[in-house]
């Protein structure tokens, strides 16, 4: 998000429990669309790169919407399935890596699985916790570091060498909260993560990455690739389920159990644009601001 974009340039869409979906202009806090769901909650939205589309999964169904036109039926619904992996426990979160080849999953048994969808296989799994449900997954858009969080409201970092998820180097254990991470994500310069909490708030963490130095060097220095708190942002009266970075990684976009969505300047912590209109918990938002 620019220092004053228009809001053509920005799509911002936030759901939950209410079955609706709303369209926002991320500036002014006005809703300017809203979309019914009327089988069942959406628990996460995603906004294709070319800003057409916009992805709403439910129960069982995942619709995709239009985002330019105020068609309010979608295009699409539940595409055929390419590959289907079968897990002995519920999955909580998926993030597809860098490379497009892999998938990252983690689950309610507490494991992070790496599925190869050219082998069509599970390659690698790792538990960084016995017993403890896995919330949420983040990768740097390099795929140099992967992060999982817990219901016990630790972190785990790990560096890759040469982005091998097979390889994978533990690099800090992070009591961040005191109740569940809801969800952990990078920013896309890598530098900043965020994670939100059953606690109500969103802590910022920074990282201590240098952008500049090679990966030999990194890997020398055993304290490189760990974050260390920066911010907490308060405000949210309940949990906070859902966050979106800005292009730019000087904003964020967050959703909670106490009806809103909020818009954050992380220069300074502050609440910028407050968004009200559901009438249930926001458990998922999406954020797309880059100009095309």
């Amino acid at each position: 998000m620019q220092q004053a974009p228009t809001t053509s340039e920005v799509v911002l869409a936030t759901a939950g429990y209410d079955h609706t979906i709303r369209f926002w202009e991320a500036l002014s806090g006005i809703c300017i669309r809203t979309i019914q769901h009327p089988d069942s909650q959406v628990n996460r939205l995603a906004i294709s790169p070319d800003k057409r589309f916009l992805a709403a999964a439910g129960n069982p169904h995942v619709r995709l919407f239009e985002v330019q036109t105020n068609n309010p039926s979608p295009v699409c619904t539940t595409p055929g399935i390419q590959r289907d992996y079968e897990l002995k426990s519920p999955v909580t979160d998926v993030i597809i890596h860098p490379n497009q080849g892999e998938l990252i999953s983690c689950d309610q048994s507490g494991a992070i699985k790496i599925w190869d969808l050219g082998e069509n296989s599970c390659t690698h799994e790792l538990v960084p916790e016995e017993d403890t449900p896995l919330r949420s997954i983040t990768m740097a858009s390099d795929g140099s570091v992967l992060i999982a969080a817990n219901n016990k409201g630790n972190y785990f970092v790990w560096k890759t060498k040469r982005g091998e998820m097979t390889d994978l180097e533990a690099v800090q254990k992070v009591q961040a909260h005191g109740k569940y991470i809801t969800k952990c994500l990078l920013s896309p310069d890598t530098r900043i993560l965020a994670t939100c909490s059953a606690d109500h708030t969103v802590k910022i963490w920074n990282s201590n990455i240098d952008p500049d130095a090679d990966e030999y060097s990194s890997l020398l220095d055993p304290k490189m690739g760990c974050f260390m708190l920066d911010k907490t942002l308060t405000g949210h009266q309940r949990w906070v389920w859902d966050c979106a970075f800005s292009a730019d990684s000087a904003y964020l976009v967050t959703g909670s159990s106490d009806h809103s969505a909020r818009l954050w300047d992380l220069s300074n912590a502050d609440t910028i644009r407050h968004y009200n209109g559901h009438q249930k918990a926001v458990v998922c938002v999406a954020l797309h601001d880059v100009s095309l």
